[in-house]
């Protein structure tokens, strides 16, 4: 807990820990079973929630349950040697979080996931939980339905954020709203914020800067609207554009639905578009830069979609009437209906301009014939890329009666004429454009190892999955201080197991920091300026501490007799727009110091004194050789002194510190501390250094209150920029020392290995199940070839992400060696043309793509809705999931059916599919 003051309620102290437990656990079995649209649930920040389940739970043997349910997270094992929480502290899930800025209203930051981050507490069981332990700031969501049937319950937890714009004023207001309200609602607070009547105003959806569409039908929801976070509308004042007054009787009726009616009013709204202009990528004349708006969490769909969109040989046929090779009796298909959705979403996406696309039609068709795909989770977009290549090949699958062939083994026969054999009856039962631009076919060998028995297949494939090398360490960065004033705070990045634990962190940073004997580590989370906890535990696991947050390690004595910790925590005055300096507060800044002292020790205020003075002694402006050199905090060892008095004897003017002695005659400026005690009121170090003060039991608070005279003296840039732990940049080709080659994943792939105990091999000699060794080879190379990078890895009970940066070459992806048929004189040369993306972690995180237009020979990013161009240089990323490669030779072909599509488009504009 971080060292706010928060008062709780001490209404629950008759209560133990397990009568806390069958309370809370009932109260959320109820509201459970009763949940329905419109209730309230409450964000609560995972680590107290954490820290009360094992509180609660410290007597309770341990069970197996996944803890998926609320209650069940009251039934769960704890720690035996858990306290009592203290109020419940939700700063970590807002931003710029003090005590003071606490309130309904905060903003929670963008990134949060539920389970890591949050847990959903119904209003009951928050109701409970904030009267005996009270804290907050409270933070309520509504429930709301979703899904394509709107029948599934949700919360809420990011309403949406629309940035407002009213013009002709030019002023701008943000606002959140729940995407379930209705647009009428949308009108009444615009015009509440605006003070504005309902008559004066006209709201656009301002999609990309453009007036993308008047919002009229006052009952459609902003959801069914397409609105999307902080996308900007347009407020227009009506009175002030051209031919306003009747454009504002057009409006008068209080915004109904017969607002767009009038053609004369949309023909002047239309005229009036120039007033405010436009903004964005100019790409005037192309075609296939139109995005995909995401219904939520669809970026797996949207990025799979467009490379396949931007896949030549596809956007061509499905730009011809292919409806003459849909099989509409294929038992394997469905029924044409993938097919169809899919090629009128790629004529769509091919239609002249760039407004985007709501793909509900398409994404309705996959949730029917691929259920796993329904909602709106996440999803592995490799894995619905595979669903549709399969599902589109059986849709479209020239053969419409298989004919039933018994496959053959090589018996010794020549490979390439058992190869064209297997080719030859793939090809009798599967014949589609998929099969004609993506599939390959491998050469499969499996020996016996006990009778030597060899096995020779040719198989088909649609793409390739290659395996990555797992990094098992991950590297993190520190800010090490010291407590005695001989350094200024250093930046350390040290590589430590990705699985390991904070006692390797903690020796790998003493180390790198060279920690004397006679010292130790003391290891913190800083956030918002304050100590949020000291991660004293060695047994916490590393993977808890996530990339965006900031550690600092303090080195601190070892010999120090029955030690509490000195927390000093920098203020300053901060003033709020408006307010006179009278009316400023103290807020918190930099990042907190700390040292050690003992409670054995009678200690005054002056002791005090001299301890941060010593902390802060690197960080002072002036140097003074007279004393060595070394600053002693708010003031160089000099001026401590007067000027006719040096402080002979001493090597180093710290010594005078460190044996808590003063120069004679030295009158000492205090410094402006202020001591928090335990009634949590502050006691002014800076008067009666004389006096002894009695220490918490607890680590001691220190405020000190940084004046802007104080600050000159002072050199703080070393304070107030503490490191992430790990800094996202741009995803560069530098995300490795060494980068794994792409030619190192395919040579990986087709090495020599034996099979797994669960997938042993039956031979035909020995009659018995073996674990054959298998080999497998490229024989047949596809023009269109697909490469999954497998990050993901699984087990039972671990998932993984890999971050490994794969360095895949852009152009001459040169294959011809690693083809087994060596009287194939073709040359298998590639070329990459489009990519996706994973941004994040495993079950989270974003896709995107990135796909170059061939006829322009440029690349663009296509980020769902959003589409911007790169450069080459950026295609290359750790980020990399899925390629696509085109061979060399369908250059040609594949150049003249995008020139074709794209002056088909421009010339007919949008293609209706024939019934």
């Amino acid at each position: 807990m971080a060292e706010v003051s928060m008062c709780s309620s001490s209404s629950s102290t008759e209560l133990t820990p397990e009568e806390e437990r069958v309370l809370i656990r009932d109260i959320a079995l109820a509201a459970e079973a009763n949940a329905k649209e419109g209730d309230t649930f409450y964000l609560i920040t995972h680590r107290w929630w954490q820290h009360w389940i094992d509180y609660v739970n410290q007597d309770q043997p341990n069970n197996t349950n996944d803890g998926s349910s609320l209650s069940e997270h009251c039934d769960s094992a704890g720690s035996s040697t858990s306290k009592r929480p203290s109020g419940i502290d939700n700063s970590d899930l807002i931003y710029d979080a003090t005590s003071e800025d606490s309130h309904p209203g905060s903003e929670i930051h963008d990134t949060l996931q539920e389970g890591r981050d949050y847990v959903l507490l119904p209003q009951e069981v928050w109701n409970q939980l904030y009267s005996w332990y009270g804290g907050g700031p409270t933070l309520a969501r509504k429930v709301i339905s979703s899904g394509l049937s709107q029948t599934e319950l949700a919360v809420e937890v990011y309403p949406l954020r629309l940035q407002l714009l009213l013009m002709p004023k030019g002023e701008r207001s943000t606002i959140r709203i729940s995407k379930k309200e209705t647009i009428g609602e949308l009108y009444r607070r615009v015009c509440e914020i605006f003070y504005l009547n309902l008559e004066q105003v006209r709201v656009w959806d301002y999609y990309g800067q453009k007036k993308y569409a008047l919002m009229n039908d006052m009952d459609r929801t902003l959801d069914d609207s397409n609105l999307q976070m902080d996308q900007d509308i347009l407020v227009e004042i009506l009175n002030d554009i051209k031919g306003g007054l009747s454009a504002s009787k057009g409006a008068s009726s209080g915004c109904s639905k017969e607002l767009p009616q009038s053609q004369n009013l949309t023909s002047k709204v239309r005229e009036s578009d120039s007033i405010y202009g436009t903004s964005g990528v100019s790409t005037r004349g192309s075609v296939g830069l139109t995005g995909l708006l995401n219904l939520g969490n669809t970026c797996f769909m949207n990025s799979a979609i467009q490379c396949l969109v931007h896949t030549p040989e596809f956007a061509r046929y499905f730009r011809e009437d292919y409806h003459q090779e849909i099989n509409w009796q294929n038992p394997l298909g469905m029924v044409g209906e993938l097919a169809l959705a899919f090629g009128e979403l790629l004529r769509k996406l091919w239609a002249p301009g760039r407004t985007p696309i709501a793909p509900r039609p398409f994404k309705a068709k996959l949730a029917r014939f691929a259920p796993q795909f329904s909602g709106y989770n996440q999803h592995d977009s490799q894995e619905l890329l595979a669903f549709l290549l399969d599902g589109l090949h059986e849709d479209l699958n020239r053969v419409k009666h298989k004919p039933y062939i018994k496959s053959r083994d090589a018996d010794g026969r020549p490979d390439e004429e058992v190869a064209d054999e297997y080719w030859a009856n793939h090809i009798a039962r599967n014949d589609s454009i998929i099969v004609d631009v993506c599939q390959g076919q491998y050469k499969s060998t499996l020996v016996c190892p006990v009778c030597n028995k060899v096995s020779v297949t040719f198989d088909p494939f649609m793409y390739l999955s290659l395996p990555l090398q797992q990094t098992t360490t991950r590297t993190m960065t520190v800010a090490v201080f010291t407590c005695d004033g001989s350094a200024l705070p250093s930046t350390c990045t040290v590589t430590v197991p990705k699985q390991g634990r904070c006692r390797d962190l903690i020796q790998a940073l003493s180390n790198s920091c060279l920690l004397k004997q006679t010292e130790e580590l003391k290891l913190a989370e800083v956030r918002n300026h304050l100590i949020q906890r000291f991660l004293e535990d060695p047994l916490i696991l590393l993977s808890t501490i996530k990339d965006d947050e900031h550690l600092a390690a303090y080195k601190v004595p070892k010999s120090v007799k029955n030690p509490v910790l000195l927390k000093l925590i920098h203020r300053r005055q901060h003033q709020d727009s408006g307010d006179s300096l009278s009316n400023s507060r103290w807020k918190p800044f930099g990042t907190p110091l700390v040292s050690v002292i003992s409670q054995d020790d009678a200690l005054t205020r002056g002791d005090i004194q001299v301890t941060v003075k010593r902390i802060l002694s690197p960080f002072h402006k002036q140097a003074n050789t007279e004393c060595t050199g070394v600053s002693v905090a708010g003031n160089t060892a000099a001026e401590l002194a007067p000027s006719n008095i040096s402080c002979e004897g001493r090597s180093q003017s710290t010594s005078i510190l460190l044996n808590n002695e003063k120069c004679t005659s030295t009158e000492v400026t205090s410094m402006p501390l202020q001591l928090v005690n335990e009634n949590h009121s502050c006691i002014d170090l800076s008067l009666g250094e004389e006096k002894t003060i009695r220490l918490p039991s607890s680590p001691v608070i220190i405020y000190i209150d940084w004046s802007e005279k104080l600050l000159g003296k002072f050199d703080i840039c070393h304070l107030e920029n503490l490191p992430e732990v790990l800094k996202y940049g741009p995803v560069t080709k530098k995300g490795r020392n060494e980068p794994l080659s792409l030619y190192t994943c395919l040579e990986a792939f087709l090495r020599e290995e034996p099979l797994v105990p669960e997938d042993m091999w039956y031979c035909p000699q020995c009659k018995e199940r073996r674990q054959a060794s298998k080999k497998l080879d490229l024989w047949r190379l596809p023009k269109v070839l697909v490469i999954h990078l497998k990050r993901f890895s699984y087990s039972r009970s671990m998932k993984h992400k890999l971050e490994t940066f794969v360095n895949f070459p852009i152009h001459d992806f040169d294959l011809t060696t690693y083809v087994a048929n060596k009287n194939s004189s073709r040359q298998q040369l590639y070329e990459l043309y489009a990519l996706t993306n994973h941004y994040g972690s495993m079950g989270s995180g974003h896709y995107t793509a990135h796909i170059k237009l061939l006829d322009e020979n440029r690349w663009y990013n296509f980020d769902d809705s959003h589409i911007s161009p790169i450069s080459e240089d950026d295609v290359k990323s750790a980020a990399a999931y899925v390629l696509f490669y085109r061979r060399v030779d369908a250059d040609a072909d594949a150049d003249a059916s995008v020139k074709d599509a794209a002056q088909h488009s421009a010339g007919h504009g949008k293609i209706v599919p024939q019934q």
